[in-house]
């Protein structure tokens, strides 16, 4: 056994060194027939006839080189190369020709014409270079360092966009026209527009080629992307049946959301949307009057009437009876299994669609994008729509403004407790602390997985240092200080939120509906404290703690919180001078909210309830009962408010976050947006008509991560796949986010995590400047004077950098849904609604 193994292993090597040995003898053999080549041009000196012997001379090489079994491919070509001086410069080979596609090269040879003279003219015919520059380099010198002022080769290397035909590409030194030009030479000029150097010199800078972005500005790219034609499907008598709930379900909802007699864009035509001018007196207050308007409680909601004697009612909105019958009526379609299996498919069929759509379409948005000048998606608008304004900062924030005012302001009287005022130095000496001692970790106001299904942790997360004296002291306006603190604190955010230009927040700023004075309060603290900025708007949010006052003694009934919120609101509409303050703060509040742990057990409403009157037990009622009487409250409240030309207010609370989809049935009945809205994944019913009736979206993955939801669980991607109306928000900077600009935060990660190119980061970023509730003059600005039209006529890419590609796939796509739901004979409006 073991001589055989001998012999294999002798074998073995015998037959290595055999191969080894034979291609040395054949790299050998090529590398003679160079050297004897290179010898026999230099002997030659270039005479008449040595072009056409140096051919055959190779050519007889060549045969040999194959007779003795050496690949071609493997011997290199000497011809180009020469030894003679006229040949070389500083040292490097010539090249006498350029292969067929590529560009010319432009050398530093030809940009020194004035000193090398004639010699410098035959070296420059005869193709030499000193170091090869880039076609697509506007700097013609050996480094990219040197000035521009050296180069004479302006003509070759720069040409005025202005004086080419886009229907020409310059390749390999000449002009093609497309009729003549192969292939291979338009895809070999098209790669050469994507990227050029700064013309400044900045090695950094990228910008379009200026014939490349001459092509896409001459030729609109929404006539020049694919488009799915897909015909509308022949329905089944039982899917019939099924569009037709379906159809009932949307007229619902427009029976119920309150819309605007005139449209914001009739009432004030901009054609010139230019920066609006800040408003340099934001809390201003002039004496209106009184009107004779007469207003009266009645079973839980608000009746207006024209004066004192009259009896029918201005603003007639739907009784509580007929609300729930009406969301029983969706709750039992959307339990429907013929109508789930339907709106499944359609909704699976969206995604589809869309995948298709940027399988086929994605490089055409690329380049649109990138001939939109100046816009990105750093610069363009996003609003954070869902943000408490209480943890509005991030934690080291917090902490750095804490460390400042105990150590400048350490004997300001902060609070009094157990019958004693203290100083802010006083209470960090009862709880044993110093300034020293204060750290991020410390301060334990960022949620971690101890706050995973546990709402109450969360909450507690708002006390620093886990001591609710310390929120009373730096985190609430109705305090001893008056809210100084947070006032500042506040101030300092707004000014991050300028200093950024293109972020913008709608922050959720509590009433509890505990006493009417309330409202005096938070407006007094907003006006005293000059919380004023143009990226900045208000939301009021209303928890749900009925039955915590009750326990405490606070409310007899639901009656009560209901007075306390509406009345005061009511009273500064109808008479604005009797609470001056809360008139000029209304102004900016533009959107009511409902806030506190949806996961919470709760009885689902019947069709007949007790009154808010009659509601006395110590239970809360259900998310849908508060529900329906904020939304009839604001209903009227808006319609009296219109009607003397004042701002509206709309319903967009929490819904959706965790707990049942009668929330979501609820919200979709009544409310403009909802923050959340995870759940939509539970019930494709429900999915498919928020993506009808393109119900806004305000999403926090981030926080769903820390309370209810893991975030690659999270469904926003496919929500934005289907088409779905979403936007991201930070929700809780404090307790979430570890940066300066949490939003922006928001979004890295999302794009970082799902994939999302810059085009879908834009489109988001646009539909949260749809979903805020800023002024028509500063959406105008911001995504365009005709930002309310429908499809690629409402887009403006220089400002939302969103292709119309992209804006003409959703608009068509959605129409081409609601003709199927509606079996033909949908209705559609030009303008969106808002």
């Amino acid at each position: 056994m073991e001589p055989n193994i001998y012999q294999l292993a002798l074998a073995a090597l015998f037959g290595a060194s055999f191969v080894a040995v034979s291609g040395f003898f054949m790299h050998f053999k090529a590398l003679n027939l160079v050297l004897e080549r290179g010898r026999e041009k230099k002997d030659e000196g270039g005479g008449g006839d040595s072009q056409q012997h140096q051919s055959q001379s190779l050519s007889k090489r060549r045969s040999q080189v194959r007779r003795k079994g050496l690949s071609p491919a493997s011997v290199p070509d000497p011809t180009p190369f020469t030894d003679s001086d006229a040949g070389r410069s500083n040292g490097h080979v010539c090249v006498d020709e350029i292969p067929p596609g590529l560009p010319r090269l432009h050398t530093p040879s030809e940009a020194r014409s004035s000193v090398h003279g004639s010699s410098s003219s035959s070296i420059r015919k005869a193709g030499s270079f000193v170091r090869p520059i880039s076609p697509k380099s506007p700097v013609a010198s050996a480094s990219a360092f040197e000035s521009m002022g050296e180069s004479d080769d302006d003509d070759d290397n720069m040409t005025d966009s202005a004086e080419l035909d886009a229907s020409y590409l310059q390749t390999n030194g000449d002009l093609v026209s497309p009729a003549d030009a192969t292939e291979e030479q338009i895809s070999m000029a098209a790669s050469s527009m994507i990227r050029s150097h700064s013309m400044s010199g900045d090695l950094h800078g990228v910008q379009p080629d200026p014939i490349a972005a001459d092509i896409l500005r001459k030729e609109p790219e929404q006539e020049t992307f694919v488009r799915l034609d897909v015909p509308l499907e022949a329905p089944t008598s039982d899917e019939v049946d099924a569009y037709k709930c379906l159809q009932e379900c949307l007229e619902l909802r427009k029976r119920y959301v309150f819309q605007e007699t005139v449209a914001p864009w009739e009432k004030e035509v901009i054609s010139d949307p230019s920066t609006p001018k800040p408003n340099l007196e934001p809390f201003a207050h002039y004496p209106q009057g009184k009107t004779d308007h007469y207003f009266e409680m009645q079973d839980g909601v608000v009746h207006v009437f024209p004066n004192k004697d009259a009896k029918e009612e201005l603003f007639p909105v739907a009784d509580a009876t007929t609300f729930f019958t009406d969301l029983h009526h969706v709750l039992k379609v959307t339990a429907a299994g013929n109508i789930r299996t339907l709106c499944h498919r359609r909704l699976v069929l969206l995604e589809q669609k869309f995948n298709l759509h940027l399988m086929l379409n994605a490089d055409k948005e690329f380049l649109a994008q990138k001939s939109a000048p100046h816009r990105d998606f750093y610069n363009v608008r996003k609003v954070d729509t869902h943000v408490h304004h209480s943890a509005c900062m991030n934690q080291k924030h917090l902490l750095r403004f804490i460390k400042s005012k105990l150590r400048k302001e350490p004997d300001e009287v902060v609070i009094f407790r157990d019958g004693t005022y203290l100083t802010l130095k006083e209470v960090f000496e009862s709880l044993d602390l110093t300034g020293y001692d204060l750290n991020v970790d410390l301060m334990d106001v960022h949620a971690d997985k101890s706050t995973f299904h546990r709402f109450d942790k969360f909450n507690l997360k708002y006390n620093p240092c886990g001591q609710s004296r310390l929120r009373e002291i730096f985190l609430k306006q109705d305090n001893l200080i008056q809210g100084r603190f947070l006032g500042e604190i506040t101030k300092q955010v707004f000014s991050d939120l300028e200093a950024s230009k293109y972020q913008m927040a709608e922050y959720r700023i509590s009433i509890y509906g505990r006493k009417m004075s309330e409202w005096d309060q938070l407006a007094s603290w907003i006006v005293n404290n000059d919380l004023y900025s143009e990226n900045v708007v208000w939301l009021i949010q209303l928890p749900r703690l009925y039955n915590i006052y009750k326990d405490m003694g606070i409310v007899t009934s639901f009656q009560n919180i209901l007075d306390n919120i509406f009345i005061p609101l009511f009273e500064a509409t109808v008479d604005p001078d009797s609470h001056p303050q809360l008139h000029v703060f209304l102004k900016q509040v533009v959107g009511f909210d409902l806030v506190d742990d949806e996961s919470k057990p709760e009885r689902r409403p019947t069709k007949h309830m007790p009154t808010p009157a009659q509601w006395t037990n110590a239970f809360n009622p259900a998310f849908s009962y508060y529900v329906y009487y904020c939304y009839a409250n604001l209903y009227v409240l808006n319609k009296l408010r219109e009607s003397k030309g004042m701002t509206t207010i709309t319903l967009r609370p929490h819904s959706g976050e965790a707990g049942d989809i009668d929330h979501l049935a609820a919200t979709f009945l009544t409310c403009h947006s909802i923050a959340h809205g995870i759940n939509l994944r539970k019930s494709p019913v429900l999915q498919y008509l928020y993506y009808l009736a393109q119900i806004g979206l305000a999403m926090s993955p981030l926080s769903n991560n820390s309370l209810f939801l893991d975030y690659h669980r999270n469904p926003f991607p496919v929500f934005f796949l289907r088409g779905l109306n979403v936007s991201l928000s930070s929700d809780d900077p404090l307790q979430i986010h570890l940066t300066k600009e949490p939003l922006v935060e928001e979004y890295s990660i999302a794009a970082s995590v799902w994939k999302l190119s810059s085009c879908d980061l834009c489109e988001i970023a646009r539909n949260s400047v749809y979903q805020s509730g800023f002024s028509h003059a500063l959406k105008s600005h911001w995504i365009g004077k005709d930002y309310y039209k429908r499809g690629p006529d409402g887009n403006d890419i220089h400002k939302t950098n969103v292709p119309h590609i992209r804006v003409e796939f959703r608009d068509t796509i959605w129409k081409e849904e609601m003709q199927q739901v509606y079996l033909g004979k949908a209705s559609i409006s030009d303008v969106v609604v808002p």
